[in-house]
């Protein structure tokens, strides 16, 4: 193995995912001599590409949250702000065991901010709408102490159990692939038990962050409640763009990016820290761990023993079925951008599908006329903590992504209308934020903060999704350098 003394300056990040690039930016930018080490041949994790039929589409990630101005802010940066591009207007749906509903224009993980809006009503009904309008009543207290809460709990506890069946479980399951009662409400949703203190209800609160939460460039004006889904932001040309555009950007800074390094391990060293990979070993001052949080536990529990034992559960495997087709049925997109799936609803495996052209503009025009893409989510860890049986196979997949696309969409979908398909595998990269997460992250990540020059980044501690991401990583590496 070759080697060398760690060196002042010398920063090595161990992950090629958004976080561990966008480390690697903010550690150069401070005037470090920076080296990413990735185990697989891509960059950019979550955040992917595939070519469909033709056409170069997200694999992963396909929009980021505008609850803040994380995203939006590093995509000025890298000269992509005038590709932001806000979703077609038309909203999401929800499938329910009794038919299709219109997902309610104003909402946070599907709970509402007016249980009386008619979307809302007409997939409650009026004694589910009387129950959730409780929360008005109650004291802040009730689901706002201290204590760790899931999703489930505080939905229950304030609006009822039919918020939480018919509107939360679909759409949790379908952004995190899981039962609202094994999610930390304070990881998905982070600041909503705070406003529910500041506002005196969660409907109140809801409302609130949904003001905040306007398409950067294109904010929600008074009166006109946002449609559901859209307080979400994409990029013209896919999420994935910004991924070519980050690495292009480390490129100039001089950062040497080795892909088809897998770190294998690491220890602490006199000057810093030595990480093992590829048949070489690496040396610096600072360590970024950017990796999922099992394997950056795994890596470091030996140089930092405060952790051992604390391996945080994997993520549930997600599987994405995309389908490129012509059929002239779907031009007036009956499901408008998508629809989320409820897990009591018989005879579908999915749990979500994205109508990927009825909701970017500038996929519809790269499609053609009549062309369309489709995409859906299969996988999802149930109330028992196991992950859901469904199709596996590539065939298998393929066989219900039509079955499940005619049923969602209202469309018959054959085999002979698909132009071309893909099936993606993504195995634990989604973070499980399961009670008591959060907590037991914030323990890891002090543990490794004290070891000294030593970061830990990723969905895993920030929470999932871009914008929190983005926002915890610049955070986390501002701190190393300062230290």
């Amino acid at each position: 193995m070759r080697g060398s003394p760690a060196t002042p300056g010398k920063a090595l990040v161990v992950g090629g995912g958004i976080s561990g690039l966008l480390s690697a930016r903010e550690l150069a930018a401070a005037g470090h001599e920076v080296t990413v080490l990735e185990a697989g041949t891509a960059w950019g994790g979550c955040v992917g590409s595939h070519t469909v039929a033709g056409l170069t589409l997200d694999s992963g990630a396909e929009s980021f949250a505008t609850r803040s101005d994380a995203v939006a802010r590093l995509c000025a940066e890298l000269g992509l702000g005038g590709k932001i591009v806000p979703p077609r207007p038309g909203g999401a749906w929800v499938q329910l065991p009794d038919g299709p509903r219109e997902l309610p224009r104003t909402g946070v993980l599907g709970i509402p901010a007016n249980p009386w809006d008619p979307e809302v009503r007409r997939t409650l009904g009026v004694l589910g709408s009387l129950r959730a309008s409780v929360d008005r009543l109650l004291p802040a207290s009730v689901g706002a102490g201290a204590g760790v809460t899931s999703v489930a709990a505080l939905v229950r506890a304030r609006m009822g159990s039919r918020v939480l069946e018919r509107l939360v479980s679909p759409v949790v399951g379908g952004v995190h692939s899981a039962d609202p009662g094994l999610l930390d409400v304070d990881m998905v949703a982070p600041g909503l038990r705070a406003g529910l203190r500041q506002h005196g209800s969660l409907a109140a609160a809801v409302s609130a962050q949904r003001r905040r939460a306007g398409t950067p460039g294109h904010p929600q004006q008074p009166g006109q409640p946002a449609k559901a889904g859209s307080a979400v932001a994409g990029l013209e040309g896919g999420m994935h763009t910004l991924v070519d555009a980050l690495v292009a950007d480390l490129l100039r800074r001089g950062v040497v990016l080795l892909p088809g390094t897998a770190a294998t391990t690491v220890s602490r060293t006199p000057g810093g820290w030595r990480v093992d990979a590829g048949g070489a070993a690496f040396s610096a001052a600072l360590l970024v761990m950017a990796v999922e949080g099992p394997a950056a536990v795994e890596l470091l529990e030996h140089a930092v023993p405060a952790i051992s034992g604390k391996k945080p559960a994997s993520g549930p495997d997600v599987k994405l079925v995309t389908l490129v087709l012509d059929n002239p049925d779907l031009d007036g997109r009956p499901r408008g951008t998508g629809i989320l799936v409820a897990p009591q609803t018989p005879g579908i495996d999915a749990k979500a599908l994205t109508h990927a052209t009825g909701k970017w503009d500038w996929l519809a025009a790269a499609a053609g006329t009549g062309r369309h893409v489709v995409r859906l989510s299969y996988g999802r860890v149930d109330g028992a903590s196991v992950q859901a049986s469904g199709p596996q196979s590539d065939d298998e997949l393929f066989a219900a992504a039509l079955r499940d696309a005619s049923a969602l969409l209202g469309v018959r979908i054959a085999g002979e209308d698909i132009r071309g398909w893909d099936v993606v595998r993504w195995r634990g990269a989604l973070p499980f934020a399961a009670v008591g997460h959060r907590a037991r992250a914030a323990d890891i990540r002090r543990s490794c903060s004290a070891a000294g020059g030593l970061a830990v980044v990723g969905g895993w501690v920030a929470g999932n999704g871009l914008a929190a991401v983005v926002a915890d990583t610049r955070e986390q590496i501002a701190q190393l350098t300062a230290a």
